[in-house]
């Protein structure tokens, strides 16, 4: 198992869609996990799974908007885990917290929330996380589930667009900053996933454009985020995985 022994935390949707595939997969994996998530019988739905199937599960709630919140999830992970190796960082989108509009028809408050739920928290998340794991002296990792919006244009998505874009940019700082502390951070870019939001908020015709023919799985983003958490992944900083079926690689041209 990859990630037999290490302790880690699922932070923001970790009782649901992406969040939820990387809880059960890092369960799978032999990691003990803290689920992260604004409901907590969501979050303790996740972790009970993860105890049906053997694993050192944790539930935790809080508002990744709130700092005090952030900061109380991370301390939480280590108070329940005896430490923390990994943390995970999931929530974002736009369609699901503000309407989808062009950038100059977009609300000041619209943007500040993208910002909330789509970079802030995780600086704040890796702040307190890189605190940690100075404090052990023994490295840990750091996944962030980002978007290929963040390197391709996004109408109507300004805003998300720039904050993932942030994801990357941190994840570089953070590599050149701590990798000889033994601390690694990388970005799992996602493409459309079948989500119950993408589900919601997609067009169907969206399926066309994808050379591969079909959304990804929650399951496949799970996947690269444990190998980006692995040691298997060891000499991995400041790096993307793109996860798109294709998308960002497709010319104009059939």
């Amino acid at each position: 198992m990859r990630l037999n022994g290490k302790r880690a935390l699922v932070i923001g949707g970790g009782g649901g869609g992406i969040g939820r595939a990387v809880s059960a997969a890092f369960g799978a994996e032999g990691a003990a996990v803290t689920v992260a998530d604004i409901d907590l019988g969501r979050a303790e739905e996740a972790a009970e799974a993860l105890r049906q199937h053997g694993a050192t599960a944790y539930a935790v709630t809080g508002d990744v908007r709130s700092l005090q919140d952030v900061e109380a999830m991370v301390a939480a992970a280590v108070e329940n885990l005896g430490g923390l190796d990994v943390l995970v960082t999931v929530v974002g989108g736009q369609v699901a917290f503000v309407p989808a509009v062009k950038l100059h028809e977009m609300a000041d408050e619209d943007w500040d929330t993208i910002y909330e739920v789509n970079l802030r928290y995780v600086a704040r998340a890796v702040r307190a996380a890189l605190r940690v794991f100075l404090d052990q002296g023994s490295g840990g990792a750091i996944v962030s589930v980002g978007s290929v919006t963040g390197f391709m244009a996004a109408p109507h998505q300004a805003a998300y667009g720039v904050m993932k874009a942030g994801l990357l940019s941190l994840a570089r700082t953070v590599a050149a900053e701590y990798a000889g502390d033994g601390i690694r951070m990388n970005v799992a870019a996602a493409g459309a996933i079948a989500t119950a939001v993408a589900n919601e908020n997609v067009d169907a015709e969206v399926v066309e454009e994808i050379p591969v023919g079909r959304f990804g799985r929650s399951e496949e983003v799970a996947a690269a985020v444990v190998y980006l958490a692995s040691d298997a992944s060891a000499y991995m900083t400041g790096q993307q995985v793109v996860l798109d079926g294709g998308v960002s690689v497709r010319g104009p041209f059939d």
